[in-house]
């Protein structure tokens, strides 16, 4: 993992260097940080993070579907081949998504399924605030919401995914 940066080393990188250490803030979506970066300076870490939320929730639709779909399924194929960015690995390992009995995989893998068909893209969960028995039990919760309303609540667990990742990156 990059050594912490302190929020004055962050407001003064190049648009280069900015976008490689905040970019991955956002699943496979550095063009948030990209499109951000203008606004600097930043006070603090609250207003970097709502700078880049805004800039995720002005995008319209069709990126904001991009971006949810950039995140990888809990306990899915990339999980399980081992092809997730370190980021994901590790939060799905701060919740037990990496121990699993082969029961909870098929649950985890049914839910997956059903999601998906029914919305159109990945169950998003800040795993790092949830255990197995919660995401679990989120998916039963989510399931019968409209897609406008999984859209949104997707939007805000992958803003609470950034805070959370903002924070590994800066020193407070």
């Amino acid at each position: 993992m990059e050594r912490k940066h302190t929020l004055a080393e962050v407001n003064s990188l190049s648009r280069h260097e900015f976008v490689r250490v905040i970019g991955p803030v956002f699943e496979h979506s550095p063009w948030i940080a990209e499109a951000t970066w203008p606004e600097r300076p930043f006070a603090s870490l609250e207003e970097l993070h709502g700078g880049l939320c805004r800039r995720l929730e002005q995008a319209g639709e069709e990126k904001q579907l991009a971006v949810i779909r950039a995140h990888p399924d809990l306990v899915g194929r990339a999980a399980l081949a081992g092809t997730l960015t370190a980021a994901s690995r590790s939060e799905q390992a701060s919740a037990g998504l990496d121990r699993l009995t082969a029961e909870e995989i098929a649950a985890f893998e049914k839910f997956n399924q059903a999601y998906q068909e029914r919305f159109g893209f990945p169950f998003v969960i800040c795993a790092r605030l949830n255990k197995k028995e919660a995401i679990l039990a989120g998916f039963e919760r989510r399931l019968p919401q409209s897609r406008q309303q999984e859209m949104k609540t997707a939007l805000e667990e992958i803003g609470k995914i950034a805070y959370l990742r903002l924070q590994d990156l800066i020193q407070s």
